[in-house]
């Protein structure tokens, strides 16, 4: 079959197609039955489930499979079986995707066609039983920090300023990530449950969550917050305008400049730094994995820098014990 090249249009493309400009808006248009195929009304349907991130996420992941399909002159729903599917994964693997790239990449795919049959739009989910790539899950390959480096980069963020330090402890401490950071505002930590000092605050998946905050935390986020009685909680330092996620990118780069880290650091490595100290510090899987608030436990696992420690491994206990007879 032709195909087309691996190289795809990106979602905001000059010169859409009326199905490119369905596919590729991160706002739904109004819904025309009478004019959309039954693939474009069962994709506007399912997109209409989400927003946001996910919403542009899907999108484009819908975007290329009917790209690829117009391209071998397929229908994007109906008449699909699985043997398409399963060309379409091998195209993303050719396209020089890793295999959890692809996986990903088949995520509102597979959603697609599920929504499709459960509407009765098609008679069977071609994508159920579509093979895909086997991820052999290790420790995280993000960069994080270790105890020591920790500890010096929460020091010297309050040295730059109250705001690079209670955005520090927000992600190195209480592993928010960048995005939920920034959201938080000085209302949000107002409330005692139980004796604690509690952080209410909306994450991922629109899940809301309440963590504890630690006497040292809450020392660091009291100073960022000064007189300041609302709003949100930290600022940039010299505009005192709310940070986003790219504010938080910059300042967290800043202060590992500051503190001599060579490497790349990132949000998401003082998240995981604060998972992985949490784990060697000893704390539960269970408790780790409310502290990361993953819904799997197995994506806490990969966190645990200690699996890998061979004098800690299992076989030594059990020679041990059998020797022991």
């Amino acid at each position: 079959m032709p195909r087309r090249a691996c190289g795809e249009h990106g979602v905001g493309s000059a010169a859409m197609s009326p199905r490119e400009a369905i596919m590729a808006t991160t706002t739904l248009v109004a819904l025309q039955p009478n004019a959309m195929s039954p693939a474009q009304l069962a994709a506007v349907s399912y997109l209409a489930r989400y927003s946001g991130s996910t919403h542009r996420l899907y999108t484009y992941q819908l975007k290329r499979w009917f790209d690829w399909c117009e391209a071998n002159s397929l229908d994007p729903l109906v008449g699909i079986q699985r043997a398409h599917v399963e060309l379409y994964i091998r195209h993303l693997g050719a396209c020089g995707l890793r295999p959890s790239s692809v996986n990903t990449m088949m995520h509102g795919v597979r959603g697609y066609f599920r929504y499709a049959h459960i509407d009765g739009l098609i008679a069977a989910d071609p994508a159920v039983y579509a093979r895909l790539p086997k991820v052999h899950h290790d420790e995280s390959r993000t960069q994080g920090l270790d105890r020591l480096e920790l500890i010096r980069f929460l020091q010297v963020a309050q040295t730059i300023s109250v705001h690079h330090g209670a955005l520090a402890y927000l992600l190195g401490i209480n592993a928010l990530r960048a995005s939920e950071a920034a959201a938080v505002g000085i209302e949000d930590y107002r409330e005692t449950l139980r004796g604690h000092r509690v952080l209410h605050l909306v994450g991922k998946g629109n899940k809301p969550a309440t963590m504890p905050l630690t006497v040292p935390v809450l020392r660091v986020l009291e100073a960022c917050r000064g007189n300041r009685t609302g709003g949100p909680l930290v600022l940039r330092p010299l505009s005192l305008k709310p940070i986003d996620r790219r504010d938080c990118y910059r300042m967290v780069q800043r202060i590992a400049k500051t503190a001599g880290i060579p490497r790349h650091i990132s949000p998401h490595s003082l998240r995981h730094a604060a998972i992985t100290n949490a784990l060697d510090a000893g704390v539960p899987l269970r408790d780790a994995q409310i502290l990361a608030r993953h819904a799997d436990p197995r994506t806490t696992e990969h966190y645990d820098r200690a699996r890998g420690n061979l004098d800690r491994h299992g076989v030594h206990f059990l020679t041990a014990y059998v020797a022991s007879v």
